[in-house]
């Protein structure tokens, strides 16, 4: 069973519409379906991100400046 989908306007660059709708003519897919999957997986991306800071939590910052001294005080720089 398909699940229920809401009608929504987007506006898109010309040349990004154009190529959308080239690449769903090629893969016989429709502008909605190509749409929805790249909506998917731009929050999977985002949840997986949000999980990686979250474990990351704890772990110590370094400044850049910290960093900078570092590497002088080692003779990298």
């Amino acid at each position: 069973m398909k699940s229920l989908s809401r009608r929504y306007t987007v506006y898109l660059d010309t040349e990004l519409h154009k190529a959308l709708r080239v690449k769903a003519a090629e893969t016989e897919q429709s502008v909605s379906e190509l749409v929805n999957e790249a909506v998917r997986q731009a929050l999977k991306e985002d949840s997986i991100d949000l999980k990686a800071f979250e474990e990351r939590k704890d772990e110590h910052l370094f400044r850049f400046e910290e960093v900078l001294k570092k590497l002088k005080k080692n003779g990298k720089i």
